[in-house]
């Protein structure tokens, strides 16, 4: 029996960019856009220069996202400035 697609990536210790822009359900442009600007740790290897990413550091960017929204919605930056439509 084959293992589901999650099980298996949840196991490895690197994932390739498609895998994250499934994950985050985002596009692969998106994906790329975050390893070009910093805000995802990424590494080449291979031949071809293939990005991989850490699980680890993907949670650790997740995980600032979680951080950054909070900051946004207790300062009300969120839109309708935290406003509750009644």
């Amino acid at each position: 029996m084959p293992i589901p697609r999650e099980r298996a990536v949840s196991q490895k210790r690197f994932v390739q960019l498609t895998d994250v822009a499934e994950i985050l359900d985002i596009s692969m442009s998106q994906a790329q856009a975050l390893v070009r600007r910093g805000d995802l740790r990424a590494l080449k290897v291979g031949g071809r220069g293939q990005w991989r990413i850490e699980l680890t550091e993907l949670d650790a960017y997740i995980e600032r996202c979680y951080a950054e929204a909070a900051r946004h919605v207790r300062d009300g930056q969120e839109a309708g400035q935290g406003a509750v439509d009644s």
